[in-house]
């Protein structure tokens, strides 16, 4: 059974930083793409950041450009996402996602397809 469960939420004050964790069991990361998403209240969920599972390219959403940053070990078969000088409206549920499909990193963070396996979301609350 696929797998993904995350980690690292928490409450952050603005302009900190938070690591979150997406570990995978059940299959190898190494053939997925990768997704984090984010849903806060009474909004529509969104894809934050997306990595691809061959050459490693990235996709941002331009909320979060050049403060979040998106990584995977494979060995570790675990994504993460760094995320440098939070905001308040970065408060969401963060979720990982993962699809085997060749896909590019923009249509994986699109959110509007079947993702092969989806994380139980972590909260992230960024206030002072």
């Amino acid at each position: 059974q696929l797998q993904l469960v995350e980690s690292g939420g928490g409450l952050v004050q603005p302009g900190g930083s938070l690591r979150l964790s997406c570990a995978a069991s059940g299959f190898t990361l190494d053939y997925y793409a990768m997704g984090w998403f984010r849903q806060a209240p009474g909004k529509e969920r969104e894809g934050v950041s997306c990595i691809s599972s061959s050459d490693g390219s990235t996709y941002y959403a331009d909320s979060v450009k050049g403060r979040f940053t998106i990584s995977r070990d494979n060995a570790k078969n675990t994504v993460y996402l760094q995320m440098n000088s939070p905001k308040p409206a970065d408060t969401a549920l963060y979720y990982c996602a993962g699809d085997s499909g060749p896909i590019s990193v923009q249509a994986m963070c699109a959110d509007d397809i079947l993702y092969d396996a989806w994380g139980q979301g972590t909260q992230v609350t960024v206030s002072s």
